[in-house]
């Protein structure tokens, strides 16, 4: 890719330049949720849009979450292509109907002869210091219901192009962005570019060990892998990019090259992520493991406020980088 073809945009600002171009195409897309018009939401991600587009498609709603993502559901169905922003990934108590029974069903129960092309934007990750109710990352609760697609990116580049091909889906998506990233800079090109659903991507080749990594994960398992490497460890940091739909093939193609994984997600251990991703390495795998496949996840407690218990609760580069070291026989 050539050099001029690319400039550094934050996370956020990618978000917003997807958002816009898609704005600009398709008549159809509009954002609605709480305070995303002239506040461009709490973390500003937003701001400017609705000095471009106008309230009728950057539309502040009613704090209901429920009311405005049912309507949104509504809207989908009839032909709108609405994207819901829901601020906080927590708040997805009050949607699990509209999404799960609604959204995710209706395809389905309908012969096909209905669609719901919309996308819920929400967010996930702790380590903000907003406490139990604002720091959850609850993305395998929705990854676990067929008919919703979930989308997790980890870099600018990602999130545009992933979010461009959401908004252009025909399925119910649920794009999740982690909070403590918006400020996260990388390359984004200038030019138009989508990046398709399911396929994952290879963040660094390795030969040692792979590490499997979502989200925030990935860039801490990045960090993880450069300590590794002044010991001689060369590790495979691989991105899902989805968790649904899950490019296995890549995933089990990587851990048969380097006979060992670790699996790393912010959300719950228990019944998480980390457990569908090591499972599906685990029956892939298998004959080429030199060692269990291993996880690391978030703590299986309520995300704490305290500063220096909250931060003890999710992986780190250190805890990646300790596990890869027993793994690899080099403790």
């Amino acid at each position: 890719m050539p050099e001029t073809a690319v400039r550094e945009l934050t996370f956020a600002e990618a978000i917003r330049e997807a958002l816009a171009e898609e704005l600009r195409r398709d008549p159809r897309v509009v954002v609605l949720g709480e305070d995303v018009a002239e506040a461009g939401t709490p973390f500003k991600v937003l701001s400017g849009l609705v000095e471009e587009f106008g309230t009728t498609r950057i539309i502040d709603t009613p704090i209901s979450e429920a009311g405005f993502t049912g309507l949104a559901v509504g809207a989908a169905m009839t032909g709108m292509r609405p994207i819901v922003d829901i601020m906080f990934g927590d708040f997805l108590t009050l949607v699990m109907d509209q999404m799960v029974n609604q959204a995710a069903k209706i395809h389905y129960m309908s012969g096909g002869a209905l669609q719901v092309p919309m996308v819920l934007r929400t967010t996930m990750g702790a380590t903000r210091r907003s406490a139990a109710q604002h720091s959850q990352s609850l993305h395998a609760w929705v990854s676990h219901v067929p008919g919703l697609k979930v989308v997790l990116p980890s870099t600018p580049y990602d999130a545009k192009g992933l979010l461009k091909s959401a908004i252009r889906d025909q399925n119910p998506v649920v794009f999740f962005e982690d909070k403590m990233m918006y400020r996260l800079k990388g390359p984004v090109p200038l030019e138009e570019y989508t990046i398709p659903l399911g396929v994952a991507d290879i963040k660094r080749p390795g030969t040692d060990i792979t590490i499997v990594a979502t989200s925030s994960m990935v860039q801490t398992a990045m960090a993880a892998a450069e300590l590794l490497e002044q010991v001689g460890i060369s590790a495979e940091v691989v991105d899902p990019r989805t968790t649904s739909p899950l490019d296995r093939d890549t995933l089990v193609d990587s851990v048969k090259k380097t006979s060992r994984a670790i699996v790393v997600d912010e959300g719950h251990e228990r019944y998480g992520v980390t457990a569908e991703i090591a499972a599906v390495i685990a029956d892939g795998a298998f004959y080429h493991l030199d060692a269990p496949v291993k996880r690391l996840g978030a703590m299986d407690v309520p995300v704490p406020f305290s500063p220096p218990l909250e931060d003890v609760t999710v992986p780190t580069e250190n805890t990646i980088f300790d596990l890869a070291r027993t793994l690899c026989g080099k403790a």
